[in-house]
């Protein structure tokens, strides 16, 4: 079983990958915001120690959840906030991916285990993974999806693209580079290349 990163800017189409990916291969994906999403929910020591963090008002919601859009804004607004979740949440996020990742490989079930992540490479998942795949898609194409799927005014895109990874970087830190500026059809061809033909 191969453990593979995928990563890649905004608007490059990763969850269109996946679903590629999902849908045509033996494999498992899993997305590293889901996983901290759930490893935040009461009553895991994530959520405990997120919550004890010193925030303007609780965080927690009435159904005794962390409320999330809150919780944002706060981490948004406050950069020693946010580095704090991410130091409790990202190593907690690591080892229940490792955790995984070991009980798929004794299972031998699958050939392929995807992680999604927009910040693999700075979480330093390349020594982690077998791996390491970049989703490009050029930015105009990437604009124009945000624009359509997201109401996202140009400027928006523009100024959260700059703010991201360059794409050099990227292609850089990564094995395989995905080209998804095309329609799916071409996108299956590059996945079916690399996982079928090698």
């Amino acid at each position: 079983m191969r453990f593979i990163g995928i990563t890649g800017g905004i608007g490059a189409g990763k969850s269109t990958v996946l679903s590629l990916l999902r849908d045509n291969f033996n494999c498992k994906v899993l997305l590293a915001d889901e996983v901290a999403a759930e490893l935040m929910t009461a009553p895991n020591k994530c959520f405990d120690e997120v919550v004890a963090l010193p925030w303007p008002e609780s965080i927690v919601g009435q159904d005794g959840q962390i409320n999330r859009p809150l919780m944002a804004k706060y981490m948004f607004a406050d950069d020693n906030l946010r580095v704090q979740v991410n130091n409790i949440v990202h190593p907690a996020v690591e080892k229940e991916v490792l955790n995984q990742v070991e009980k798929e490989r004794g299972l031998y079930k699958i050939e392929y285990f995807f992680f999604e992540a927009a910040l693999l490479i700075e979480c330093g998942y390349g020594k982690l993974v077998d791996e390491m795949w970049y989703i490009y898609a050029s930015e105009d194409v990437r604009v124009q999806r945000l624009m359509e799927s997201r109401g996202y005014s140009k400027e928006r895109i523009e100024n959260t693209i700059a703010s991201q990874r360059s794409d050099s970087s990227f292609r850089e830190h990564a094995d395989r580079v995905i080209d998804n500026s095309g329609d799916k059809e071409q996108t299956l061809r590059q996945l079916r290349q690399i996982l079928i033909h090698n």
